[in-house]
């Protein structure tokens, strides 16, 4: 049985290009201001007024243990529905720019390697091959899991650079 080929936006954050399903993707917006949240981890930058409805966004450089996002012209805000979430609430994340939809052939997709890749494993799902390089395809349940971003959010404001700490597996 053949299997179809599959879309996927890449962005870039800094130097580096990521990539998510397409069918994760609910809109993406020019970047908006937004509306702090006081007493948040620094990877929460506030919320947007997004047609009524009110959605969080996640500078996705700082949850990955990065400095934050300097925004630019290309800046711009990639609106999601939360992938663990049974309301399928939105969610935002912060992107320097948005590259390309590509439609990519199931053997153009690598398994998820087991060696450190400068983010947690469970955030990577698995890896794209292109002529000029790899692209890390994010596992967007693992790196916005409601869950997770809650109890960090309820947790004592610190430091988030332990979000980078790389895992095993």
């Amino acid at each position: 049985m053949e299997h179809a080929n599959q879309q996927y936006l890449m962005f870039s954050l800094g130097d580096e290009t990521f990539g998510i399903a397409i069918e994760q993707v609910r809109e993406i917006i020019e970047y908006p201001g937004l509306t702090t949240v006081p007493l948040t981890p620094a990877f929460m930058r506030g919320v947007i007024n997004l047609r009524g409805a009110v959605v969080p966004v996640v500078d996705l450089s700082v949850r990955f243990g990065r400095s934050a996002t300097a925004i630019q012209r290309r800046s711009c805000v990639v609106v999601i529905e939360s992938p663990t979430d049974s309301e399928r609430r939105p969610l935002g994340i912060i992107v320097d720019g948005v590259t390309e939809v590509v439609d990519i052939a199931p053997e153009q997709i690598e398994q998820r390697p087991d060696f450190g890749s400068g983010l947690r494993a469970d955030f990577v799902d698995s890896v794209l091959k292109r002529e000029n390089g790899f692209v890390l395809i994010l596992n967007l349940a693992e790196v916005l899991s409601f869950t997770e971003l809650e109890s960090l959010i309820a947790a004592p404001v610190r430091d988030s650079a332990p979000l980078a700490q790389v895992a095993n597996g």
